[in-house]
């Protein structure tokens, strides 16, 4: 069976916590924070966890944050290899203010990384890939990684016949997108990027998401929309599954929780289009929760359920 394996470059410590207002130049009192693994690969593994399935979870790590991301994530049971750096794994911060239900997060752009341990991280995946695997990527690049790494992780996966399942942003994803990609996950303002595009009206999505697949060596395009839902696009078909409108309490880890359901569902045997319609389900259910806990498969699954009820376009 098809294994799956999460890379996460720049992984981080989410904390999570609330207060009653929030206002400058004052002492918050904060409640009890909560601390959870994060960064885009592990967040996509402990969604795999959540909807019952496992993965390979591969990650950077350094200084006392690093050993504490890896015993957050022993807690979890998901197996992993941690590629060992200098600099101390970043620590990100959400808060929601309860009086308003707004939630302000503060990203830490990670610790520098250095040629050789970037280097190494390549190595790995040349010994752990294997034919038919499942390659997931996700993530911003931290300090002094170049951005055509995935260019070179793309190209391991190329030559070990695994599928590569890349979610990214910037440059890093510019030029990626121009390499071998099985499934690749912009939302509209990364697709408006990767086409020259300021701004994309809904009468020009298709269009712009069809030019990309002929122009690019990419098997699937899955445009997130948001509350929209999100856009299949294959030389195939072409259709916009809708999202169901919940009560929205954080939309951290959203985005990586759509691509554990998608993942899942190719190693389930699903088509194309109930791949994203779960996936969307996924991303759903990940808002319906505080702080950082992903989603959960009772939520996605009846979600999924009233997904498959509704018309595409």
């Amino acid at each position: 069976m098809a294994r799956i394996i999460t890379l996460t470059v720049n992984p981080a410590i989410d904390k999570s916590t609330t207060v009653a207002g929030i206002s400058p130049n004052s002492k918050l009192r904060c409640t009890e924070p909560t601390f959870d693994a994060g960064g885009g690969g592990i967040n996509v593994s402990r969604a795999i966890e959540n909807l019952g399935g496992s993965s390979l979870c591969s990650y950077f790590a350094g200084g006392p944050s690093g050993t504490f991301l890896k015993h957050l994530l022993d807690e979890k049971e998901i197996e992993q290899f941690v590629i060992k750096i200098e600099g101390f794994t970043r620590e990100n911060l959400a808060v929601t203010d309860t009086n308003t239900n707004q939630q302000f997060r503060f990203g830490m752009p990670g610790p520098s990384i250095k040629k050789a341990e970037w280097q190494m991280a390549l190595k790995q995946l040349e010994l752990q890939l294997q034919k038919d695997d499942f390659l997931v990527a996700s993530g911003k690049l931290p300090p002094n990684v170049p951005d055509d790494f995935y260019v070179k992780v793309s190209q391991i996966a190329e030559n070990k016949g695994a599928k590569f399942i890349l979610d990214t942003s910037g440059e890093p994803l510019l030029k990626a997108a121009n390499s071998k990609v099985y499934m690749l996950k912009p939302n509209l303002a990364e697709l408006g990027m990767l086409c020259n595009e300021t701004s994309i009206t809904d009468l020009k999505l298709k269009s712009l998401a069809k030019s990309f697949l002929e122009n690019n060596d990419c098997k699937i395009l899955v445009v997130s929309l948001g509350p929209k839902g999100a856009l299949l696009a294959t030389k195939e078909e072409m259709i916009q599954i809708p999202a169901p409108v919940v009560h929205q309490k954080s939309t951290i880890g959203a985005g990586d929780s759509m691509v554990a359901g998608m993942v899942m569902s190719l190693i389930w045997g699903r088509s194309f289009s109930d791949m994203v319609r779960y996936g969307v389900a996924c991303g759903t259910a990940a808002t319906m929760h505080h702080g950082t806990q992903l989603c959960f498969k009772k939520d996605a699954d009846k979600l999924y359920d009233w997904i498959k009820k509704q018309k595409t376009i």
